[in-house]
């Protein structure tokens, strides 16, 4: 029981590779919390502390981790590292830094075969957090239908956006 309490129930998983990537934890817990997802939020880098790297991943499945999200920037090491370390879905985000992130885009992308790593855009830590609660609703229908009706919102921006437009240029 002590160990469940050092390590409360969690979906997903949140690693930085180092505090500058802050900006990106504080999109993906907005989009989470909306969600009702819950998370862990830890700075771990794949080079700088790779011992406490992979104790940390174990941890987090023990305590239901679905899906893993990791950003870092330059070499970018981090999402792959973890990948590594579970079979388990890993979301990378290539965080800006070094070459505007392009860097850190390759890095990510471009993993060797039989240890893949979903990749989204640079700095896009809202789609990564889209993306585990996607995952995440294979499995929980009310969650699916959270989904859902965000979808509808979008289309139905989308729609008065529209509108907008048409009455600022009529």
């Amino acid at each position: 029981m002590a160990n469940r309490d050092r390590n409360p129930q969690v979906d997903v998983l949140v690693l930085l590779g180092s505090l500058s990537d802050k900006p990106l934890a504080a999109e993906i817990k907005a989009v989470l919390d909306e969600f009702g997802v819950s998370a862990r939020y830890e700075v771990c880098s794949a080079h700088r502390d790779h011992g406490r790297l992979a104790k940390l991943v174990p941890e987090a499945e023990a305590a239901g981790a679905q899906v893993f999200i990791a950003a870092a920037g330059m070499a970018a090491h981090l999402p792959g590292v973890v990948a590594a370390l579970t079979v388990r879905p890993v979301i990378g985000i290539p965080a800006s830094s070094g070459l505007k992130g392009v860097d850190a885009l390759l890095s990510i992308a471009q993993m060797p075969p039989g240890i893949p790593v979903a990749c989204v855009g640079i700095d896009a830590a809202r789609n990564a957090a889209l993306l585990a609660v996607e995952i995440l609703a294979i499995s929980q229908p009310a969650l699916a239908a959270k989904l859902r009706d965000y979808r509808t919102g979008l289309a139905l921006k989308n729609q008065s956006d529209s509108v907008e437009l048409r009455q600022e240029l009529e």
